[in-house]
């Protein structure tokens, strides 16, 4: 029909089902940024937020958001990750987080939205534990960077 593998030949949304495909390992990096004020910038980057540390907050929140991406995404697989980071770059020439998400695991079924969904989580507690300091946050610049595993190959934006 459409070419989408969500939908069938009837146009209803489904689940794929991946029951043969082969397991490969997968790998996948998204990345995002929150960019704030001068003030807020400092607060993070010193750790003086009085609601504690930012980014391990931020970082655990992002953890737990990709192992759970099946329960907020309708069609995604309830995946058993083998390992999931999120590291940060403060860039203080824009005033900007920068948070990128890696998630990977040996499986049927590539882990893109896992990382998409973990790193836009770290993005939401980042603004969540700083807005009582700056309601004027942006949140934006979310994006695949690296996907690897299965039949599609490689992919690097």
């Amino acid at each position: 029909m459409s070419g989408l593998t969500h939908i069938d030949r009837n146009g209803n949304a489904v689940m794929v089902d991946v029951g043969g495909k082969a397991e490969t390992l997968r790998i996948a990096v998204a990345k995002g940024r929150i960019r704030m004020s001068a003030e807020t910038f400092e607060t993070i980057r010193t750790g003086a937020a009085k609601k504690g540390d930012v980014l391990g907050v931020a970082r655990v929140a992002g953890i737990m958001a990709a192992k759970r991406t099946s329960e907020l995404i309708p069609l995604c697989h309830p995946l058993m990750l083998t390992k999931c980071t999120v590291d940060f770059e403060l860039l203080p020439e824009t005033l900007e987080v920068e948070a990128a998400c890696t998630v990977q695991l040996t499986g049927r079924t590539g882990v893109e939205m896992e990382a998409l969904t973990g790193v836009s989580v770290v993005l939401l507690t980042i603004y969540d534990m700083c807005k009582a300091i700056d309601r004027g946050m942006v949140l934006g610049d979310i994006r695949l960077i690296h996907k690897e595993g299965g039949k599609s190959g490689v992919f690097d934006r």
